[in-house]
């Protein structure tokens, strides 16, 4: 596990403890403004979660297939990219 990924691994982890979080607000009958505010933070960690994600697969996978694999291994992972950035536009 690399250094980023536990990081990662580390953000996640709290993560977690904001759903749980969330969840006995809800069970305690918590002002509902209150829960939406730690949703919307839990949604901005996911999102740095993701970019921390999206920015270690391009320094390990893209890069090796960019170094060392064939026009198809560069193209395929372009065409990963291309649909993993269509789907996050929705």
């Amino acid at each position: 596990m690399t250094k980023k990924s536990s990081s990662t691994i580390k953000r996640l982890k709290r993560i977690e403890g904001q759903v749980r979080g969330i969840m006995r607000m809800l069970e305690e009958d918590r002002y509902c403004i209150d829960i939406l505010h730690q949703m919307q933070a839990i949604k901005a960690a996911l999102s740095r979660a993701e970019s921390e994600i999206l920015k270690e697969h391009a320094q390990s996978c893209v890069a090796a297939a960019i170094e060392g694999g064939s026009v198809e291994d560069h193209q395929e992972k372009i065409s990963e990219l291309v649909d993993l950035f269509d789907r996050l536009k929705r």
